[in-house]
């Protein structure tokens, strides 16, 4: 016989008053099944109270915590804790998660002001060594030593005390209770989210302000590019984003190699922290009506039913990311009518009913539409030609790609995206800034096995002669690299001609062959060394 069979001739002659509580999906999975036990009961739903409920409920709390903690708790606290964990706490409920937050930041509070003075650690790390010494006295029953200890034990306590009299003394007030404010709230949802929400400090204002020039140190050429996205990220920093929709989105449209992909892991590692904060999607992927089901799960009945979406999966897990929808044009329609639901409402439901929060998402969408455009227009662009003729030359071909991006995608989607971004062919002079970064991820990888690389001039012109095409950005330059360095730098490591704690130059001679020299050959070298 199960609890529903005992409680329910009790409940039918009123002999019990009983009050349930459980979740909609206990509901029906448990009691809406036994028609009879439904019938006793009257369902009462009780939702998520408002913000503005949720401040009155930890108002009702506060003293409670206070105690516990033994601190006090500021109103503008109770406030954050109900505003901030509605705004960027999106998998669970009001008004749990702000008790959570009140809860936890006060145990930081207490713990950050509970520490002792130097001295006093001191003392007590003494005090410690005395009462284990005394035990083995009154063990050993040498009661004489035993007695000393104890003296010294007291006189011990009487310093830790003095010293902690001292310090509430300086205090200045009598009322010397930590606080708990708005920051260490702000500080706690930073923690669990990975976005950072306490208010702006002073260097990080002006490290929002210079952010173009953060970017630059990975991204190389692209100016228009990044002060779109620099803008985008000062929005939602500063809180004068729409709090309802993602932080942003883009269409970044150019030809391949030039920097589209790079800019999205440089966002990731800036405003989240990591490159691993981006999720990346091959559009290739997506390309048929039935793997579209992929994003947000397959339909009940259907295999992979439990593992969840790709994309609502991953965004749940974490809600503060980049998402890289990488060659857009080659998905299905129906992903383009899911990524409208994600672009007006910040929001997108999964096989299972859950809803998925994107409010908190950076979207990016790479496309290689218009890339004939800007290879016939652009094959100099900004590099032969003076600034306002680049300029003009440039508007010209973002005014055609889009036309071009007219004519692919639908109007309601390009309406909801924040801009499109019209990436500029690298020119040499650009490519030559790329090999200096990825020589010197070489370098670093060199230095790791204790070998120290040099290379010259010359070395560096024979590389970007190798590594330059227009039309395929900086992606050969990576495997000229590989070609001309790598691969005779392998050869002369396994050679035993370069050894650990050697210096090598790479210099380029007379026939146009790669040569690497020890470093006491320098003087061999017709040019100067870089």
């Amino acid at each position: 016989i199960d609890a529903a069979n005992i409680l329910k001739p009790a409940l039918a002659r009123g002999e019990l008053q009983c009050i349930g509580a459980t979740t909609l999906d206990e509901y029906r999975k448990h009691i809406e099944r036994d028609a009879a036990l439904e019938r006793r009961f009257q369902p009462v739903m009780v939702g998520e109270p408002s913000v503005e409920e949720t401040i009155e409920i930890l108002y009702g709390l506060r003293e409670r915590y206070e105690q516990h903690h033994k601190l006090k708790i500021l109103d503008e606290a109770l406030e954050a804790a109900a505003k901030l964990s509605d705004r960027y706490i999106s998998d669970r409920y009001l008004p749990d998660k702000a008790i959570d937050l009140i809860d936890e930041a006060g145990s930081r509070v207490r713990l950050i002001n509970s520490q002792l003075p130097p001295a006093a650690k001191e003392l007590d790390k003494e005090l410690r060594q005395v009462l284990k010494d005394k035990d083995d006295a009154v063990r050993s029953q040498d009661f004489d030593k035993a007695g000393e200890l104890r003296d010294r034990e007291m006189e011990i306590k009487a310093e830790i005390r003095s010293i902690a009299q001292n310090k509430k003394s300086e205090g200045g007030s009598e009322d010397t209770s930590p606080q708990v404010d708005e920051e260490d709230i702000a500080h706690i949802v930073a923690s669990w989210t990975g976005v950072p929400v306490q208010k702006l400090t002073e260097s990080e204002s002006e490290k929002l302000l210079h952010m173009e020039d953060t970017l630059h140190q990975r991204l190389i050429g692209q100016e228009d590019a990044v002060k779109a996205v620099s803008r985008a990220i000062r929005r939602a920093r500063v809180g004068l984003k729409s709090p309802n929709r993602p932080i942003a989105s883009f269409i970044f449209s150019g030809p391949t190699g030039v920097g589209k992909t790079e800019l999205a892991k440089s966002l990731a590692a800036y405003f989240f922290g990591s490159e691993e904060a981006m999720i990346r999607l091959d559009m290739s992927e997506y390309m048929e009506r039935h793997t579209v089901s992929k994003l947000i799960g397959s339909p009940p009945g259907y295999v992979g039913y439990n593992e969840g979406g790709q994309l609502t999966e991953a965004v749940r897990r974490r809600p503060y990311t980049v998402v890289l929808w990488d060659e857009i044009e080659k998905a299905h329609p129906d992903v383009f009518n899911m990524l409208l639901q994600i672009l007006e409402d910040g929001r997108l439901t999964d096989a299972k009913g859950r809803t998925v929060d994107f409010k908190n998402t950076l979207l990016i969408m790479t496309s290689n539409i218009g890339s004939k455009v800007i290879e016939k227009g652009g094959g100099s662009l900004g590099f032969e030609f003076s600034d306002n003729q680049a300029e003009s030359q440039y508007n010209r071909i973002r005014s055609l790609v889009n036309e071009e991006l007219k004519q692919y995608f639908r109007p309601e989607f390009l309406n909801r995206l924040d801009e499109i971004i019209v990436f500029r062919q690298l020119n040499k002079e650009e490519i030559k800034s790329i090999a200096d970064i990825l020589l010197k991820e070489v370098f670093s990888r060199l230095t790791e096995q204790g070998i120290t690389l040099e290379v010259t001039d010359r070395f560096k012109e024979r590389l970007v002669e190798e590594g330059y095409n227009p039309s395929y950005g900086a992606r050969p330059l990576r495997r000229a690299i590989m070609r001309l360095l790598e691969d005779v730098l392998a050869e002369e490591i396994l050679g035993g001609s370069i050894k650990d704690g050697d210096t090598a130059v790479v210099d380029v001679d007379e026939e146009g062959k790669v040569k690497v020299l020890p470093s006491e050959k320098r003087e061999l070298l017709p040019q100067g060394v870089d």
